[in-house]
């Protein structure tokens, strides 16, 4: 048992002994050479490639802040105008809903205005139909032209005709006689007419309705011939009733474009706008002084061809005022 571990020992002992090789004095030297320029020259070259790899990531690192930064601010960029388009869109939306109830409000309040205009219109050609009734009587007239609105009414009527003409279409053949709107202003020439007919009547137009003598003459220029004839009837039975009054004969055949008026009508296809207008040409021919400043312009412009053709009318009214109208009109070449 000694002797065992005796020899365990030893092998211990012999097992920690160094090792060493043997080499020449001159590779030694050369080798601790070499050892000695690589722990000069390494840290250098070492130490240059990180600081150059460490300014290179500083230099990214940089770059990243910056990008993140603005990325950053990209993203609040985002959300500022994401918030503004959600803000505008939700104004978009209730600025639709305003228009859609505003245009329904203007649709209700259009079909409202046609209702009430319907209304006004009805009930208009009501009223002056039974008032075109009414100014027959020569009381009720003056119970007219004495009260406080009279002048409006005249002033009204002449706007109401004026309109009515104006929104008659440029291809209209004829016209519904029957519509409320033709009625309206039928009673409202005929009640001018009426009053027209009684001497206070032609008196009160002449001096305070103007307006409306001029309206009457300006529309029958506008409406085209075969068009609307009662409603010019009635309103050339109204002249002819104002030019009974010598002041209402002046201030008619002085106004501009009266005497061309004349032929114009004079060219309508209806034998009662014809025998109208020769009714009314003759109210100036039979009045010396107002035939003498219109003589000259008479004479030059006056359609004895046409006057002549009624002469020959199958109309017995208007034939036999045609041939009066004829002989009256001799009268011309004396004034010459």
């Amino acid at each position: 048992m000694r002797r065992r571990a005796g020899l365990a020992g030893d092998a211990q002992k012999a097992d920690t002994k160094e090792e060493f090789v043997k080499v020449k004095r001159r590779d030694l030297e050369r080798l601790t050479t070499e050892v000695m320029q690589l722990r000069d020259f390494l840290p250098k070259i070492v130490n240059g490639d990180i600081l150059g790899t460490l300014q290179k990531l500083d230099a990214i690192e940089s770059n990243m802040e910056k990008k993140e930064e603005e990325i950053e601010q990209l993203k609040m960029d985002c959300e500022h105008f994401r918030a503004r388009l959600e803000t505008a869109q939700a104004d978009c939306m209730r600025e639709k809903k305003e228009k859609l109830d505003l245009r329904q409000q203007l649709n209700e309040a259009k079909q409202q205005l046609l209702q009430q205009a319907e209304y006004c219109t009805e009930m208009g050609a009501a009223v002056c139909t039974l008032l075109w009734g009414v100014s027959s009587n020569e009381e009720a007239v003056k119970t007219i032209l004495g009260g406080s609105k009279a002048v409006k009414f005249f002033t009204i009527a002449a706007q109401t005709m004026e309109s009515f003409v104006k929104s008659l279409s440029e291809d209209m053949k004829q016209q519904d006689l029957d519509s409320d709107e033709n009625q309206f202003v039928l009673a409202l020439a005929g009640i001018v007419t009426n009053v027209a007919a009684l001497a206070c009547g032609r008196e009160f137009l002449v001096s305070s309705s103007r307006e409306l003598l001029d309206t009457m003459m300006h529309l029958l220029g506008d409406m085209k011939p075969g068009l609307c004839t009662k409603f010019k009837v009635l309103m050339l039975m109204s002249l002819y009733n104002v030019s009974i009054n010598l002041k209402g004969l002046k201030y008619i055949s002085e106004s501009p474009g009266f005497i061309p008026l004349l032929w114009w009508l004079l060219n309508d296809p209806d034998t009662e706008v014809c025998l109208h207008a020769l009714r009314l040409l003759q109210s100036v021919i039979l009045e010396p002084e107002v035939l003498a400043k219109s003589a000259s312009e008479m004479r030059d412009t006056l359609p004895f061809q046409r006057i002549i053709a009624l002469s020959k009318s199958r109309n017995a009214e208007l034939q036999a005022l045609a041939k009066e109208l004829l002989d009256d009109l001799k009268i011309l070449e004396y004034e010459a």
